[in-house]
């Protein structure tokens, strides 16, 4: 691949042996994007704005606009898939646009699906399924339930900061969490190792904690008070229900009740396999991306 060094590459600048990273503005493929760059990699930035980022070429890419995505893969070889988030089907515009790729010269690609969906499962699992089909190289990774969840903006990190709450249905169910730039870790290498993956890979930390051990854990790390509140499965999927399409917020409480019943109970060692060096615990992240943050600023001094 060509490197591109730290200067930024232009929208107007020709690449070839490119790696398209969908959603490089997002939590996973921001990183996936940085470590690329940095490992002198050429990368296209792909986002529905065409959002800058350092040393990539920024372009636009909207899945349900297919006329974004011919000029989107003109001079790549590699992709990473980031399937529409919230879409109940996303193989209906994932798979034609992989066929696409296919046809114009892209040899491998890596898909983002989740540990809680098997290959031919719902949504995200059809694609699973399909790849293999498509691509001669590939991988998909099955990440577990990230640790930027409690760290950035999803509703959990947000509640956490409001009122120091935890609100789900997965009572003492334990998760093995995982750190987005582990995740990014093993995307990067199964995008560019000369060996094609062709194979999946669950993804976890290395220990399986409850929202209980979650809320104690942040608590220590920033002295903010924070406390898990289970919920019934019809109490979350109500709760959720007054921020999201009713068929979301049940599946989402869904997986809560499967995380409540062990469906999340299990840790695997894929990213020290691949990586070579061992996922990355809660607690460091959490010193990492809390101690010093200014999300708790009644308790700012304290950190």
């Amino acid at each position: 691949m060509t490197a591109t060094g730290t200067t930024p590459v232009t929208s107007t600048t020709q690449v070839t042996d490119a790696t398209l990273v969908i959603g490089a503005t997002g939590t996973t493929g921001s990183r996936i994007a940085a470590q690329l760059t940095a490992a002198g990699h050429t990368v296209k930035a792909a986002s529905r704005k065409a959002t800058p980022v350092p040393g990539a070429q920024a372009v636009a890419f909207d899945w349900y606009d297919p006329d974004t995505h011919d000029a989107a893969l003109v001079g790549v070889d590699r992709v990473y898939v980031l399937p529409p988030v919230g879409d109940p089907d996303p193989a209906a515009v994932v798979l034609p646009f992989l066929r696409r790729a296919h046809a114009a010269g892209v040899r491998r690609a890596v898909l983002l699906s989740a540990s809680s969906i098997p290959e031919g499962g719902p949504a995200v699992g059809l694609v699973h399924q399909a790849l293999p089909g498509v691509f001669d190289e590939w991988a998909v990774l099955r990440p577990s339930w990230f640790m930027q969840n409690f760290t950035g903006r999803h509703m959990h990190a947000l509640s956490i900061r409001t009122d120091g709450t935890l609100w789900t249905a997965t009572g003492t169910g334990r998760v093995g969490f995982v750190d987005a730039d582990d995740i990014a870790a093993v995307a990067v290498h199964t995008l560019t190792d000369e060996h094609a993956p062709n194979n999946e890979f669950v993804l976890t930390g290395p220990e399986a904690l409850s929202y209980d051990d979650i809320a104690t854990i942040v608590t220590e790390v920033t002295g903010h008070p924070v406390v898990h509140r289970p919920l019934s499965y019809e109490e979350m999927r109500d709760r959720l229900a007054a921020l999201m399409p009713e068929e979301f917020a049940a599946m989402l409480a869904g997986m809560d009740r499967a995380i409540a019943q062990g469906a999340e109970d299990r840790v695997t060692d894929s990213v020290q396999r691949v990586t070579g060096r061992p996922a990355r615990p809660f607690r460091a992240l959490a010193e990492r991306e809390l101690r010093r943050s200014r999300l708790f600023p009644s308790h700012q001094q304290q950190f």
